[in-house]
């Protein structure tokens, strides 16, 4: 598609960078949003989204490079140009949840409420990140011969050219947008603290789970090539996710 917005001497801006940008922009924007409405600390969520968007950078940036570190290791600087693509969510998730967890106990705001807060704007934030990896040509996904099958031909796209393929990415940010809509729906239905952000993790997990059946990027295989990466951790998260509901809606 697009990868490159416009070059202006030696400074190249990158369609991907920015979706990646708007995307934390706005999930933090509508995570303030429903801590105000809450009755939150505002100043104390800005500064938790602060800390978990280094640690979602750092963490999705770490897992992509150990998944396919035999494109790296002949060039280690490689690791930090984040610009040319290659965040894998669930990296950015788990060291964003670690941090979360541990800023939120430092600062003593409500576990399960603030977690629930922010849910459904990570889902948002997926849903318009997607949008620039589809830009780039990363998060491609197999050959087919489906009428909306997509054609990169830019010759900087990181997806193979010229021939058709399942449009991944717009799969990945339309399910973050559905996802998203579930769990402001799921905000007007009573119930126990922690069931919106446990709601995510399950729905992300399985639909994940599916939609990596039509990649075709290196997906670092596991249980003798039977499964990805993400779904090996998605299948794990889902579960927790079930656990942990009933867990607490036995306590409540």
């Amino acid at each position: 598609m697009y990868p490159v917005l416009f070059r202006i001497g030696p400074f190249t801006l990158h369609t991907y960078g920015v979706f990646v940008a708007m995307a934390f922009l706005s999930a933090i924007a509508l995570g303030l949003r429903q801590a105000r409405r809450e009755g939150e600390d505002t100043n104390k969520i800005l500064d938790l989204c602060f800390y978990a968007l280094v640690a979602a950078i750092v963490g999705s940036r770490l897992l992509y490079v150990l998944v396919n570190w035999s494109s790296f290791k002949h060039d280690p600087f490689e690791i930090v140009r984040i610009w040319h693509g290659g965040l894998v969510f669930y990296g950015g998730f788990i060291g964003a949840v670690i941090t979360a967890l541990w800023y939120i106990r430092r600062k003593g705001l409500p576990l399960l409420k603030t977690v629930d807060i922010m849910a459904p704007s990570i889902a948002f934030g997926l849903f318009v990140g997607r949008i620039g990896c589809f830009f780039a040509g990363c998060c491609y996904g197999r050959t087919c011969d489906l009428p909306w099958a997509v054609v990169f031909t830019h010759a900087e796209s990181l997806a193979p050219k010229g021939v058709p393929l399942h449009p991944t990415q717009l799969y990945s940010s339309l399910n973050s947008l559905l996802i998203f809509f579930v769990l402001v729906g799921l905000r007007r239905v009573k119930g126990f603290e922690g069931r919106i952000f446990l709601a995510y993790v399950l729905l992300y997990g399985v639909t994940r789970f599916i939609l990596e059946r039509f990649r075709g990027d290196e997906r670092g295989m596991f249980v003798e090539g039977m499964l990805s990466t993400s779904q090996l951790i998605g299948l794990i998260m889902a579960v927790i996710a079930v656990a942990m509901m009933i867990i607490l809606r036995r306590r409540k």
